[in-house]
């Protein structure tokens, strides 16, 4: 152990600290009195601990996950592709654990669920306002959305702001111009707010990528990292949906959501369709 001018150890050197009086804490820089007091069950109920766990938990990986993709973005509209690899590579080590959350939350059965459902009123999952600005930023617009925030002025002003801006999709089909590939101009330009539509030029020109790795190099790794986001993202609509289902069947869902098989219709939607086409074609 390393010794201060005056012989003492260094508290640093020895991963031992004692006098906190003055400085800041673990729990002070976590904030941990503020986070671990704010599950408030309305029940009583034991279980609901862990359904309300399950829910801040994942909203807490979502704030880091739009986080990162909106800094992603940014840099891909900048053409400084390298940084947003590492971001989106940590969005899908994100995504994980979200998938991994509903086994946890599954061990909740339906007559425990049903103990303090009531409690939660029209409270639903589908009233997530951080899972409708990362499904915007993946691409999947849906302005009628807008409507379940309307009584919510500030929440209705960020997402649809957010409605407008253009998706992870929409900067790197741009990155795909700026590199000469040929991709039509209505799919470099249009109305952001409105759901993408696949188009045989972008096709083409994610298939000449794939055709020459060693050329586009770095376009390919990050048609590869949009593959891995969807791919994990189709995931969790999967547990989620196959979740639900176990615990409520088809029941309609909390807040007037019509639960399962709003869920199953989710799992046929498509962010990045042509780099899921063009792997037939290859």
């Amino acid at each position: 152990m390393k010794t201060n001018g005056n012989g003492e150890s260094s508290a640093w050197e020895s991963g031992i600290h004692t006098d906190f009086q003055k400085e800041m804490t673990y729990s002070d820089y976590l904030q941990l009195d503020r986070i671990l007091n704010s599950q408030k069950s309305l029940s009583g109920h034991h279980d609901e601990m862990l359904f309300i766990i399950i829910h801040q938990a994942s909203e807490l990986w979502m704030k880091l996950i739009l986080h990162e993709l909106e800094s992603a973005i940014d840099r891909i509209r900048e053409n400084d592709l390298e940084p947003a690899f590492k971001m989106l590579s940590r969005v899908s080590r994100i995504q994980q654990q979200l998938i991994q959350s509903w086994d946890v939350l599954s061990t909740l059965t339906p007559a425990e669920y049903m103990e303090f459902r009531g409690a939660l009123g029209h409270a639903s999952g589908f009233q997530s306002y951080q899972n409708r600005l990362i499904e915007f930023a993946l691409g999947y617009k849906q302005d009628h959305i807008l409507s379940i925030y309307r009584h919510q002025q500030e929440l209705h002003q960020r997402l649809e702001a957010a409605l407008h801006r253009p998706g992870i999709y929409d900067v790197s089909l741009q990155a795909l111009a700026k590199r000469g590939l040929s991709v039509d101009a209505s799919r470099l330009q249009r109305d952001w707010s409105q759901p993408y539509i696949p188009h045989e030029s972008v096709e083409a020109a994610w298939l000449q990528v794939y055709r020459d790795v060693d050329r586009y190099w770095d376009l390919y790794e990050l048609a590869e990292k949009l593959v891995d986001m969807e791919d994990r993202q189709q995931q969790w609509r999967y547990h989620h949906m196959k979740t639900v289902e176990r615990i409520i069947g088809h029941k309609q869902g909390t807040g007037g959501s019509s639960g399962v098989s709003y869920l199953k219709k989710r799992l046929d939607s498509r962010f990045f369709p042509e780099l899921w086409s063009l792997r037939t074609k290859l």
